[in-house]
């Protein structure tokens, strides 16, 4: 969501999930049965800064293991989220809040990244994807799926199609009923025909799998 721009409201949001059924009926089913996507429709209160660390701390982690973790790093930093703070403290202290040594030299890595300015947070706002994708990815620690994450649950980016995520793709295939896997590169051609609200898509594929 970029500054200056209004969060989306739930009428554009219908006229989207209109638009996804026109393109593929398949998915009337599911976005009859499941809430309205929120995606881009509330303003984000966090920093970009906080909302990656946190994200790093949160990867492959059940969620409410990934909470309980965020919640003793919160505490340990006072909840400052930012990156001269957390340079503070050395690696076992953060260790000790249950955050693994791959994750505690991600987010070293990214604070140190943060204050150089080789990461120009300022600007992510009315940076385009791709951009924003290869500061980020620089970074040790940080692949395409997180910054995929932070793109469309931070930034509200309605146009991106996470084809390497698990749920992404077993949503798919229980909304079309298919009996085999569906290969990311197949699925990313798919992709196409919903340009431009991709990540939409990819939330009801989310909900498939929970329904």
């Amino acid at each position: 969501m970029k500054i200056g721009v209004k969060p989306l409201t739930a009428y554009k949001m219908r006229s989207i999930t209109n638009k996804i059924i026109e393109a593929d009926s398949k998915f009337i089913k599911v976005i009859s049965n499941s809430p309205l996507c929120d995606i881009g429709m509330k303003q984000k209160n966090s920093s970009h800064f906080k909302t990656l660390v946190q994200s790093i701390v949160s990867q492959q982690l059940a969620t409410k293991a990934a909470a309980k973790i965020n919640e003793r790093f919160s505490f340990l930093v006072n909840n400052s989220f930012k990156p001269e703070v957390i340079l503070t403290f050395k690696p076992e202290q953060l260790r000790s809040v249950g955050i693994s040594n791959a994750k505690v030299k991600a987010i070293t890595e990214l604070s140190i990244a943060a204050i150089e300015k080789r990461v120009n947070f300022e600007s992510f706002n009315q940076m385009p994807n791709h951009l924003i994708t290869e500061e980020l990815t620089k970074i040790w620690g940080i692949g395409r799926w997180t910054t995929e994450m932070f793109l469309i649950f931070h930034l509200g980016r309605l146009d991106v199609w996470p084809v390497g995520d698990l749920g992404v793709r077993r949503g798919w295939e229980k909304i079309h009923d298919l009996r085999t896997e569906i290969d990311p590169i197949k699925l990313d051609k798919k992709g196409i025909n919903f340009e431009g609200f991709q990540s939409v898509v990819a939330w009801y594929c989310w909900r498939a799998v929970d329904n």
